[in-house]
């Protein structure tokens, strides 16, 4: 069988998730309310798919996503279906700059593996068919390594995180096969868990672990899922800092992950967060092998509908080029528009415009 090679990322791409158009909020409220039934949610939010299917290889971009449209957050619809994590409301969300998060969580609740009848499975291959041969479809999931936040392992199921980091890896192995087998050639694993590894005190360890030991956990379960990947399926990972209603949860420099992650990660890309001084300098981009992955720039912020002045995008592109050679360069927002259902706070015709200056601005750049 011949293989297709997709050379992604691409010089202009996007994170992923999308506003929810009003039809979708409406539609949930009604399936909610007992109103419409679980197929109608389904067809309406298809159709919405559709929709921006079409506005994203409108706007020139060569990677589209389903928008994240079938999910409420971008993390737990994914986890809550594995075996062995269940989705819960906790006494409280967590704590963002300026607000709490809406309460919802995942918990361990028995050995983990992954789940054959996995709902995203079947939501890529539909979505797979919207896209057709028109652009590349990019699968969205979160890291495996969000499974390491403090409060989701049961220590009586796993005393031992080394256990649980084995049976993790293997349950990605599985969700990574199953998405190559219906036909995934570009996915991204979303990762907020190694970000924070870089903040001034770590927000979510119940580890026991020092912060060093935890990078290098973090490691090794990013490279023991994707030993013996398939050759022609293209996976990057996303460290972000949070993104709720255009709020953020920590802050800080990618210096302490950089030696070991940026170093050693054996991924086709790096998105990362570069919006505004939260993120630091691109000093940390040097530990990146040259001729290795390729490095996102997230110089665009997904928070705000205002457009960033183009001569100070094309001179932030040229200072990182001092770490990492133009040619291994993209460009991309920060985040997603809407890493949960509730979206940020900007229009659907600000992020469309965004989206498009991002093209044209990427054509400027490399031609």
């Amino acid at each position: 069988m011949t293989k297709t090679l997709v050379k992604a990322p691409f010089r202009a791409d996007h994170v992923g998730s999308l506003l929810r158009p009003e039809s979708i909020h409406q539609a949930r409220k009604d399936y909610q309310e007992g109103n419409i039934s679980a197929e109608q949610l389904h067809q309406i939010e298809t159709e919405e798919i559709k929709k921006a299917v079409d506005k994203q290889i409108d706007v020139g971009l060569q990677a589209v996503t389903d928008g994240e449209f079938r999910r409420r957050f971008w993390h737990t619809d994914f986890l809550e279906h594995l075996n062995g994590v269940e989705g819960y409301i906790p006494e409280h969300g967590f704590q963002f700059k300026g607000e709490e998060t809406e309460k919802y969580d995942v918990r361990n609740n028995g050995k983990i593996s992954f789940n054959p009848k996995h709902p995203h499975i079947q939501d890529f291959l539909e979505f797979k068919e919207i896209v057709g041969d028109r652009a590349i479809p990019k699968q969205t999931i979160p890291s495996p390594n969000q499974l390491f936040n403090a409060g989701i392992r049961k220590l009586d199921i796993y005393p031992d995180i080394e256990e649980y980091a084995s049976d993790i890896i293997q349950t990605y192995r599985d969700a990574i096969q199953a998405f190559y087998e219906a036909g995934c050639r570009y996915l991204q694993l979303d990762d907020v868990y190694i970000a924070g590894l870089n903040a001034e005190n770590i927000p979510f360890n119940d580890s026991g672990y020092s912060r060093e030991e935890l990078i290098n956990l973090a490691l090794r379960v990013a490279n023991g899922v994707l030993e013996g990947k398939p050759e022609d399926l293209i996976v990057t990972t996303h460290l972000c800092r949070g993104n709720y209603r255009s709020k953020w949860a920590f802050e800080g420099s990618y210096a302490k992950i950089a030696p070991t992650l940026f170093a050693n990660e054996i991924v086709d890309g790096f998105f990362l967060e570069y919006d505004d001084n939260r993120s630091g300098d691109f000093t940390p981009l040097s530990y990146i092998p040259k001729g290795g992955p390729q490095v996102v720039l997230g110089v665009f912020t997904s928070k705000f509908g205002e457009l960033e002045d183009k001569e100070n995008i094309k001179a932030r592109v040229e200072e990182a080029t001092q770490f990492v050679p133009l040619e291994q360069l993209c460009i991309s927002p920060q985040c997603g528009f809407a890493s949960t259902h509730h979206g940020n706070i900007l229009t659907e015709e600000e992020q469309w415009a965004k989206l498009k200056f991002i093209v044209d601005i990427s054509k400027e750049i490399w031609g």
